[in-house]
Parts: structure tokens; C-alpha cells; sequence
């Protein structure tokens, strides 16, 4: 595994990505609590802040907004992504774009890619991944992964828990590992002891979690404590920030948490 350690996407080790994927994930209605949020500008200004190690957006959200804050932002590429729209057997998120335009031309300082670990689809991915990870190395940029659990593989199963189910949680993060992924953005598992499971089974692999939907400051600082306190790496967080009227507020918080 390379040593990231001097990627502008961290800071001291740790990293805190403000998400910007969700107008493809999940329509304009992720923007409605907030409608300045629907402004990419928007969110490209919230993420000039100091805790933000990096923004993650699509091909052309960066294609379209990034010049204009590209000495002020870090930069992630979701390769990947599907919409709400559609409704296909089992989960896959397809590919729109490739390491070599997000580097060469848009600027990328990371890559980021969904697994959906359990799908049907799992072998394709995996083939996918494969691909986008060792480009990546060629490139000398992190590869984060949205290490997912979700289809029928666990649904399905007896075995298993569905997919917030802390040992299915550990078993995807644990693939990011084994795959190749210079970090892996997991759902929280419930506490700080499930998340010191998370971690421990992912090794050198950095692990941040997933911000969710938006909740109150309360509860939402206190998973972010738990997961800090449990040995991980950060947050990857969308919601929970451009949802806020005012977000500055709530990453001054994280920042004390994250980096201190």
C-alpha cells in the first residue's frame, strides 16, 4: 500500500470529504431543507473551509464549477454513480468517468468509487475497481471507497443482518482492504465498540464514516466522537453540513473533533 500521508486530502492523517454527489444519488430533493444548496458555487464556498480536506462531486460538477476554486479546494472524482430513477435487479452503480480524465483534466487530488458489496453485480465491480485502482497508482492518487453492503447476496441471507448489521459493515470495509483501497467511507455501525471493529479489521486501510442523513448537532457529533475515539480517520459527510443554514457552525465542531 502507498504512503498517502502528504495527500492534500489529509490533514495529520485524517480527512474530512464534504460529499456533493447527491444531485445524482438522489435528486434535487437531498437540496430542498436548503435551497441555496442546489448551487454547486454553494458548496464549493462551505468547502473553502479549513476543515475540509476535500470535495466530492461528479464528472460535471467538476468540469463545470472547479476552475474557479481550484487553488482553494481540494478535489475528489466519484468515477461512479447511478440515479433514483431507475430500478435494476440488484445494486450497481456504473462508471462515467475515468481516472485518466479526472487527473489529466479535471484536476483530481483523490478518486472515489462505490462498492456495492453482496450485489449480483459484485463480480463486475470488483473487475471495475480492479481497473480504477491501479490506474490510480500510476497517477500517485488515493482511491477512496464507498464501501457499501447492499443486495441480495445480503438481504437474502440468513446469515447476515441486512446491511446496517455491524459484522456485514466490517466484512465491506475489510474488502476495501483486501482490494486495494487507500480508504474506505463506511456506514456507522452503531457504537464505538462496533466501529473498533471496523477498524481493526481494515489495517492499514484509513476508515471514515458516513454522514447519513441529517440529524441534530447532538447526535450526529456524538457518532463522530465515537468513531474518532474508536481509532478511525474522519468523516465523508454531505447532509449533515449543506443542509445546515449554517454550516460553518457545525465544522468548526468536526474540526476540533477530527483534527485536534
Amino acid at each position: 500500500m502507498k504512503d498517502f500521508s502528504d495527500s492534500p486530502i489529509l490533514r495529520n492523517g485524517n480527512s474530512l470529504i464534504l460529499a456533493y454527489d447527491h444531485g445524482t444519488e438522489h435528486g434535487p430533493v437531498d437540496f430542498e431543507p436548503n435551497p441555496a444548496s442546489i448551487d454547486p458555487r454553494h458548496v464549493f464556498e462551505v468547502a473553502k473551509h479549513d476543515a475540509v480536506t476535500c470535495l466530492a462531486v461528479q464528472k460535471g460538477i467538476a468540469e463545470a464549477y472547479y476552475p474557479e476554486y481550484e487553488d482553494e479546494v481540494n478535489l475528489l472524482v466519484k468515477l461512479n454513480g447511478n440515479s433514483d430513477l431507475h430500478r435494476q435487479d440488484d445494486y450497481y452503480s456504473p462508471k462515467q468517468c475515468t481516472v485518466k480524465y479526472a487527473v489529466e483534466e479535471l484536476g483530481a487530488d483523490a478518486i472515489g468509487y462505490t462498492m456495492y458489496a453482496g450485489s449480483d453485480y459484485e463480480d463486475q465491480m470488483w473487475k471495475e475497481f480492479r481497473q480504477v485502482q491501479e490506474k490510480a497508482r500510476e497517477y500517485d492518487v488515493p482511491v477512496v471507497m464507498w464501501a457499501y453492503p447492499r443486495g441480495k447476496g445480503i438481504e437474502g441471507n440468513s446469515d447476515y443482518g441486512g446491511s446496517t448489521d455491524p459484522d456485514v459493515i466490517a466484512y465491506a470495509a475489510r474488502l476495501g482492504l483486501e482490494l486495494g483501497a487507500d480508504i474506505v467511507k463506511v456506514k456507522y455501525p452503531g457504537s464505538k465498540e462496533d466501529m473498533e471493529h471496523v477498524v481493526n479489521v481494515t489495517g492499514k486501510t484509513k476508515v471514515v464514516m458516513s454522514g447519513g442523513s441529517k440529524r441534530s448537532d447532538e447526535a450526529f457529533l456524538s457518532d463522530v466522537q465515537n468513531t474518532i475515539d474508536a481509532g478511525a480517520n474522519g468523516l465523508a459527510v454531505g447532509r449533515n453540513i449543506f443542509q445546515r443554514e449554517d454550516p460553518e457552525e457545525v465544522l468548526n465542531k468536526l474540526e476540533d473533533v477530527i483534527f485536534e
